[in-house]
């Protein structure tokens, strides 16, 4: 290696999985087509939000939220998507577990396939598995029978969580490993992303997460203006303000909690063989794996994280060594030993909501339709837009 030059090397899931905790990962980026400004994130009353951090000389620097780790949270969830409006799973995801939240035409107590609207899944919704679009849905079985029950009663049961008043319920800590599983099962990307039952005390933080900041930025104060072409409006002509800003550089910062990743699963040896308590290795690769992959597919093409903020990568660094990825996804997934190719349900689980209650119009109590709680995976929703 030449004087100047950085180590280089590449990551794997399990290299990941046994490494330091926590795992962070810097990625320098900049506006595409060589742009000086972009666009961050806007908050309600305050618009963007600059700060001043200081540094070790003794001066400060501005520094401006290009998002938060919500709004990044829902970045890494839109990557497994095709499309913006597109909800299959891309390509290499497939096999992957997820829920769906779908309507529709029954016959007696079947949806059949061709009748199924898709509504929202488990990759789109702020809450993930915990949204009440799926836990007070009944799930659906391969043949397309309506449960007579609840998805979310169903997935209690299963998590043999001890009923306490009304809805709530308790889990015993030995039981924690079945809330593992049971995620995993159904919705392992709420692993990395955290998710909260608030009813049942369950409540997983962030595996991974993800900050965009600009640094030495300076504000760009611009204007807008609407054409009422035709005078069918009131807003006549307005012209309105709009701030950009400019900086020395863009830098996204990933986090991951391998010891957290670490303490889904333990295999206890004894005389009697092994015995697996939560996640298996094999489990645990994938969320690694899964993890990483969601950071790559952001940043290998230019993203676009709104209309005027739209980067490409510079270059990624693991403390001063510049990194990539060395990563199957799909053999992660065949080796996790999901539902997709045996016996079972297929990977993706369909909940049922009847149109009625879906479309109907909201009353003022909120009992139209699946409302629900701010039950993200911490204190700033897990899933919602800056």
């Amino acid at each position: 290696m030449h004087e100047g030059q950085t180590q280089s090397s590449r990551l794997t899931p399990q290299c990941v999985l046994r490494g330091e905790s926590p795992l962070v990962l810097t990625a320098t980026l900049k506006p595409v087509g060589n742009l000086n400004r972009f666009q961050p994130a806007g908050f309600p009353e305050i618009g963007h939000v600059i700060y001043k951090a200081p540094r070790k000389d003794g001066h400060v620097e501005d520094v401006c939220i290009v998002d938060s780790p919500a709004s990044m949270a829902n970045h890494l969830e839109s990557v497994c998507m095709r499309g913006a409006h597109d909800y299959e799973l891309v390509e290499e995801l497939a096999g992957m577990p997820y829920l769906r939240c779908v309507t529709g035409e029954r016959v007696g107590n079947t949806l059949p396939l061709e009748n199924r609207e898709l509504v929202v899944t488990s990759l789109t919704e702020g809450h993930r598995i915990a949204s009440d679009y799926f836990l007070k849905g009944q799930e659906l079985r391969p043949d397309g029978e309506v449960d007579d029950k609840q998805f979310g009663e169903r997935l209690r049961d299963k998590l043999r969580a001890r009923p306490l008043k009304g809805e709530n319920a308790y889990l015993p800590p030995a039981q924690w490993w079945d809330v593992f599983r049971q995620i995993h099962y159904y919705d392992p990307n709420a692993l990395v992303h955290g998710v909260l039952f608030p009813k049942w005390q369950i409540k997983i933080p962030r595996l991974l997460t993800a900050h965009l900041e600009a640094f030495g930025t300076a504000r760009v104060d611009r204007s807008g203006v609407k054409f009422d072409r035709l005078g069918k409006t009131t807003s006549g002509q307005p012209i309105f303000a709009v701030d950009d800003e400019t900086a020395s550089e863009i830098r996204a910062t990933f986090i991951l909690d391998v010891a957290l990743l670490r303490s889904f699963g333990r295999t206890e040896h004894s005389s009697d063989g092994e015995k697996v308590r939560g996640l298996s290795e094999k489990q645990k690769g994938f969320v690694a794996a899964l993890a990483l992959w969601k950071i790559d597919r952001l940043l290998k093409t230019p993203f676009r994280y709104r209309s005027g903020c739209h980067l490409e990568l510079v270059g990624l660094k693991l403390g001063e060594r510049n990194v990539g990825f060395d990563l199957r996804i799909e053999d992660a997934i065949r080796d996790a030993g999901f539902r997709a190719g045996s016996n079972e349900a297929p990977a993706i689980t369909d909940i049922y909501w009847p149109q009625v209650e879906l479309y109907r119009e909201a009353v003022e109590d909120n009992a139209a339709g699946p409302a629900t709680e701010h039950d993200s995976g911490d204190e700033d929703g897990g899933g919602e837009d800056a």
